[in-house]
């Protein structure tokens, strides 16, 4: 590809700060050195530890099953200071293995209170060894802030830490019999384990989200000492205990089995996927079929962007991987840096609601719903696609404003010859759709297999490369095998922040179970006085507030405890909609999805700007408006279920649906942006908005001409009209705003 010398390289100061956040984001912190020498004092010193360890904590602690606890531990010390530069890898890829057995059929499956348990215990155990205390040095504490170096004391804590989540595990037979009545010891280890938690949360998303939790528990302590409108019963600390660390209740509820099941083996998928080639395949694609039209990069994005967001779990990871790419070329054919780093993260952060692969939040939604989680696939496909087609319109219109062209074709990559090249990357994901759709394979079962499959690419497809120039297959094979553990330790690493996160906001969900969600509701109920319309407006923006500071599945877990009952409980006393279940805990994901974009703190944001050399704010704030034709969704579907296809079963049904609900939102976008096919005059804007509502909401238009609830489909033809009519009336302007467009040029 001639256009190579565009795009920004490793040495590129903007692309450097955005891969340094894409691997914060992706749990790469420290990355410690081989020592200079061999440590005999240390290792000496370990050892002696260790074998008083064996022969006296046993018996002083009263904990059964504690020897291959303590072997674990010393040996993961012993590690620490021969081979530092192993260990962290080494662990991320323990945990890989781990979770592949469990999801192996050949082997009996494991209880569901171990896996949480040992999940937990090996995600805490990566956070004390893999982020220091402080990010940044600090005169007088680079101790604390080392990354460099594996400090001894980071790692006798971390070993403690894991120890302390693995207590479920390892006493699970005295802690059964006494359930409910915690012996000293339970509650020691349970206080301690929640103050590693928290600082382990602190370490790796920041201080919002323990700050929240902390919170929670200060109340279930105190909440009979509360003013009366916030009141409760207070809660003992061996009811606490019981309910947080010693029960499924708390931190290792359905959000850490959620975790632990599904979610870690749908990134691992990603992790191997990527480092199979599968990202930039994607890029190539899309740039061979799209590049050459108007604004070609940034609608190469939009697709690219799409495609990559199946395989990331990080809106981050998503930005750096297409945007070092696409960013540049839509640069270089006239985007402005800060529309094209908005186009970048619009693009890359609905990767999380779109199915086949979604967020991590999607798989816990189908617990909650009690559903199979091909049915929130189904809920979230209009929505979701039409979203991506409306910023693929969007991007159109911007280039409809700015006068751009396309790339040259000779700049492109060959169509053919790309599709080719590179098929072998979608075998897995239409393996993995197949499993899902065709065999109807659990999600877990599906994942493990589809694995399975990039597994056998990445081994073999250097060798392929290899046997067709004839060069040796020996380094070849050896390659592929390298690639494979990198793969398994990186879905490790990125799996970090999901477990943590979904553990911390276990704590918060148990103490609404403790009693406290009553109360909430009806706190809700009054704040927006029993006004559903106000319920959602007050829902959406705690949302995207909390989601400034917390990842996105600790977003919908906190968000969705809170109001989805309200929400549910306000709709119930109306009699012309009730809002389904599903509907609901979408409505809580999609704003916490758009948090990720809303300034001043999208992390995405950061990432893009820094690639394109854009102003924050400017970027986060044009990113956010390409947000708002994704923001009016949920407020349709809340109202409108056909959107997410309740009791839609219809094929046809279906798709006539999607193209309207598709043309609906390409008139919202019109209106927000200015432009159809020509710059809109004011006049037009309240015509738009109309089409919008008609198409997206015929249930609601129907009945105001009289036509009965069955009969709705029957709207559609007047915002087709409408819409037809604004195509008439700015038709005789399209030569003057082209005219306009090529003098700004």
């Amino acid at each position: 590809m001639n256009s190579s010398n565009e795009i920004s390289n490793g040495n590129d100061a903007g692309v450097e700060l955005a891969r340094k956040l894409a691997e914060a984001d992706e749990g790469i912190g420290r990355r410690p050195h081989a020592p200079a020498k061999f440590d005999i004092v240390s290792v000496a010193a370990i050892s002696l530890v260790w074998i008083a360890a064996v022969f006296l904590l046993p018996e002083w602690t009263g904990i059964p099953n504690l020897l291959p606890v303590i072997h674990g531990g010393f040996g993961i010390l012993i590690i620490s200071r021969i081979w530092p530069q192993h260990l962290i890898p080494g662990v991320a890829l323990g945990w890989s293995f781990f979770q592949l057995y469990l999801a192996c059929p050949l082997f009996n499956p494991l209880d569901s209170t171990f896996t949480r348990s040992i999940h937990l215990g090996f995600a805490i155990l990566l956070v004390f060894l893999n982020y220091p205390f402080l990010k940044k040095e600090h005169r007088g504490l680079k101790f604390l802030s080392e990354k460099n170096e594996l400090p001894v004391f980071d790692c006798i804590v971390a070993v403690t830490a894991s120890f302390l989540a693995l207590y479920l595990t390892v006493d699970y037979a005295g802690i059964s019999l006494r359930s409910g009545a915690p012996i000293e010891r339970d509650i020691i280890i349970g206080v301690m384990l929640l103050i590693f938690l928290m600082e382990a949360t602190r370490r790796v998303i920041g201080f919002a989200l323990p700050l929240i939790a902390t919170m929670f528990c200060i109340y279930i302590f105190s909440a009979s000492h509360m003013p009366d409108f916030i009141a409760g019963k207070s809660a003992s600390l061996n009811k606490f205990i019981s309910q947080m660390t010693m029960s499924t209740e708390g931190l290792y509820g359905v959000p850490l089995d959620v975790s632990a099941r599904i979610v870690f083996l749908f990134v691992l998928f990603g992790s191997m996927l990527e480092k199979a080639g599968a990202g930039h395949y994607f890029i190539q694609l899309a740039l061979s079929i799209l590049g050459g039209f108007k604004g070609g990069p940034a609608k190469a994005a939009v697709i690219s962007s799409g495609l990559t967001g199946l395989v990331s779990g990080s809106s981050i990871a998503n930005v750096v991987t297409t945007g070092t790419f696409t960013i540049p070329l839509m640069k270089k054919v006239g985007y402005p840096a800060t529309k094209a780093a908005a186009i970048e993260v619009a693009a890359s952060i609905d990767g999380q609601i779109t199915p086949p692969v979604m967020g991590a939040a999607a798989f816990i939604i189908a617990e909650y719903v009690n559903v199979p989680y091909l049915d929130v696939c189904k809920a979230a496909a209009i929505p979701a696609f039409t979203s991506y087609a409306t910023l693929f319109f969007i991007v159109h219109i911007e280039a409809s404003k700015l006068g751009l062209r396309g790339m040259p074709r000779n700049e492109l990559p060959p169509f053919v010859e790309t599709l080719v090249g590179g098929f072998h990357y979608l075998l897995p994901l239409i393996f993995l759709l197949y499993q899902l759709m065709v065999l109807r394979r659990s999600p877990e079962a599906a994942a493990f297999y589809a694995i399975c499959a990039i597994a056998l690419i990445i081994l073999f497809q250097h060798p392929v490369k290899a046997f067709i120039k004839k060069e040796s297959l020996i380094p070849a094979f050896r390659k592929g095998i390298i690639d494979i553990f990198s793969a398994l330790a990186g879905g490790g690493r990125n799996m970090i922040s999901v477990a943590l996160a979904t553990a911390a906001a276990g704590i918060i969900v148990g103490i609404i179970a403790m009693g406290l969600g009553n109360l909430v509701t009806a706190i809700i109920q009054t704040l927006s006085m029993n006004n559903i319309y106000l319920m959602l407006v007050i829902t959406a923006i705690a949302s995207i507030i909390l989601g400034m500071g917390i990842p996105t599945t600790a977003t919908y877990l906190v968000i969705a405890s809170l109001t989805a009952p309200a929400i549910l409980t306000i709709s119930s006393q109306h009699e012309s909609f009730v809002v389904p279940l599903m509907a609901a805990h979408l409505f809580c994901f999609y704003f916490g999805v758009l948090a990720d974009d809303t300034p001043p703190v999208g992390l995405a944001t950061y990432a893009a700007s820094a690639i394109a050399k854009s102003p924050i704010i400017p970027t986060g704030i044009q990113g956010f408006k390409y947000h708002l034709r994704t923001a009016i969704l949920p407020f349709m579907f809340i109202f409108n279920s056909d959107l997410i296809l309740h009791n839609i079963n219809s094929w046809l049904q279906a798709i006539l649906i999607f193209v309207m609900a598709c043309i609906g939102n390409f008139a919202f976008a019109s209106a927000t942006q200015g432009w159809f096919v020509a710059r809109n005059r004011i006049y037009e804007i309240p015509l738009f908005l109309c089409v919008t509502f008609t198409l997206m909401r015929p249930d609601a238009v129907a009945p105001w001409l009289g036509i009965p609830h069955s009969g709705r489909y029957l709207v559609y033809p007047i915002g087709l009209a409408i819409y037809g009519i604004l195509y008439l009336m700015q038709r005789p302007r399209i030569a003057e705003s082209r005219r306009l467009a090529e003098m700004k040029k």
